[in-house]
């Protein structure tokens, strides 16, 4: 029963993480981000039949409360026109190339150099306290923790800047 569940949640995982990126339906970023949130959730329920509870549980009120909800505060704020979202720029394809480029070659060599053993099963089975000492304790993952919190912020004020710059055109 628990394989049956795996490959129905992992198919709904993968099917809605490929209609964020390319949605056939909708050319809504809105829409995209509704789809995030399944896919988020998706992962939440592989987490739990990990039985990592507590993961699942900031799977869900972290990721599909707090960040989709800044998403779609930053979608609603920016108000693209629709010709501004259907045109594609050859300049934006190759920054998109040369990123996903750069994200697979910083991707595969963390995985090369990593032994797969940096958390164990119990930290992420056991307490809250238990995963962040085995998360925090080294040093090793509070720096990637706050380069996120800066590009979080970041993206809010650049936000607000683009808002702020299109009022004072009217």
């Amino acid at each position: 029963m628990e394989g049956i569940l795996f490959y129905i949640i992992s198919a709904i995982a993968v099917l809605c993480a490929v209609m964020v990126v390319a949605n056939p339906f909708s050319k809504n970023p809105i829409t995209s981000a509704l789809f995030l949130v399944v896919t988020i959730i998706s992962l939440a329920g592989l987490f739990v039949l990990l039985n990592a509870f507590f993961i699942a549980i900031v799977q869900i009120v972290v990721y599909a409360g707090a960040v989709i909800v800044l998403f779609l505060f930053v979608l609603m704020l920016i108000d693209l026109n629709e010709e501004q979202k259907r045109r594609i720029k050859f300049a934006s394809i190759i920054s998109g190339l040369i990123g996903a480029g750069a994200m697979i070659y910083v991707i595969t060599f963390a995985l090369c150099k990593s032994a797969f053993s940096f958390v164990s099963r119990n930290a992420i089975e056991g307490s809250p306290s238990a995963l962040g000492n085995a998360f925090f304790s080294r040093g090793e993952f509070l720096l990637p923790f706050e380069v996120v919190s800066v590009l979080l912020l970041v993206s809010i004020c650049g936000a607000i800047y683009i808002a702020a710059k299109d009022k004072n055109k009217l």
